[in-house]
Parts: structure tokens; sequence; C-alpha cells
């Protein structure tokens, strides 16, 4: 039986998605065992960053200043708008190094089965931000259900509005999540976009 702290150390590292109750044990003797200073760090680290992080006004990623660096940049091509389900999408494109356009973060997608419509997620914000100088719009939600859905429904939107709609490429597998992707993988389904 593991003593209090060890146990309620595991039982709040195990919240976090992916850690089962092993896992979450073995972190928690591994931060017993570091120097006091860096646990302090760590703590100190998770605490700024969860008091600090807001949505950007603009694209609704997660950021610390708004707008985000990303919205912020002038050298990002303002006629180019990627839009993605959560931030954890923004920063596996970002890896990518190739992309020089916006994004716009839905924060879901369209699921009808779970109650989730166009009025639940950033769809109204979307449609906002295309003015003249929007060029195009990556769509490059999940490859499952509920990101074609989405897709699908944001493309049938901006057709009316002469706004070019593409579809990132099925270099992904279906039914996976973009920040598991490998940059690569993501390069090519960039490149391999479809218009819809």
């Amino acid at each position: 039986m593991a003593s209090e702290p060890i146990a309620r150390m595991s039982t709040q590292l195990a919240r976090l998605p992916g850690v089962g109750p092993k896992s979450a044990q073995r972190m928690a003797y591994h931060i017993l065992q570091m120097p006091l200073d860096q646990a302090r760090e760590l703590a100190s680290a998770i605490w700024d960053g969860r008091k600090s992080a807001r949505l950007c006004s603009t694209c609704g990623d997660l950021t610390a200043a708004d707008p985000c660096p990303i919205c912020a940049n002038p050298k990002r091509s303002r006629g180019l708008i990627c839009v993605v389900r959560d931030p954890r999408d923004v920063s596996a494109i970002e890896r990518m190094h190739s992309y020089e356009g916006l994004y716009h973060v839905l924060h879901g997608a369209l699921s009808p089965m779970d109650g989730i419509g166009p009025g639940d997620i950033r769809i109204r914000e979307l449609m906002e931000r295309l003015t003249g100088e929007v060029e195009e719009v990556i769509l490059a939600t999940n490859p499952d259900v509920e990101g074609e859905a989405t897709a699908s429904y944001i493309a049938r939107l901006i057709k009316p509005m002469g706004i070019k709609a593409t579809r990132i490429a099925r270099g992904l597998p279906v039914g996976s999540d973009l920040e598991y992707a490998d940059e690569m993988t993501l390069s090519r389904a960039f490149e391999g976009r479809l218009e819809i």
C-alpha cells in the first residue's frame, strides 16, 4: 500500500490522458526522487502555464499573449486559414515548419449523436474572419466521422463566398489524431490536399 503522498500524487497524475495507474505511480516515485528545486520548478511550470494560458481572440489557439504569436506575425499569409479541431493540432502542424498561413481552432467537431452542433464550436467566429483577404481555407480536422462531417459542413458554408475550400489529403490514417502524426505524414497530407 502506497503512502498517502504517493497515493495522492498518483491519483492526480492518473487524471492525465493516456496515464494509467501504474504509469502514474511510476511518475509519482520519480517526482519524489527529484531534488526539491526541480520538483518546485515542475509544479510552478504547471501552475503558471494553467494560470496564464487563454484563448487567442482571433484564432482560438491557447496563448499567453493576445493575439497569439502566430496571428501577430506579419510574415504569416493572411490569405490562408487552416481550420483544426483543437490547439494540439496547431502544434502538430507547426512542427512541419512549412505552413505559413494562419489558423482557426474550432474547439470541437460536429457530433449530432453527442448533441454537438454548429453553435457549440467556433464556426461562427470562422465565418466572421472570412473577409476579402482570405483566398483559401484548409480543412484539417481529424480524418474520423466527426472530422469529416465538420469539414463538409464548413465547406458548404464557404463555397458561396467564392473562397477555395480544401481538405488535407488522406496521408493520415482514418480514426487517428493530428497530434500523433509525424512531420513527414503531415507534410505529405498538406501537399496532397484537395478542393472540396
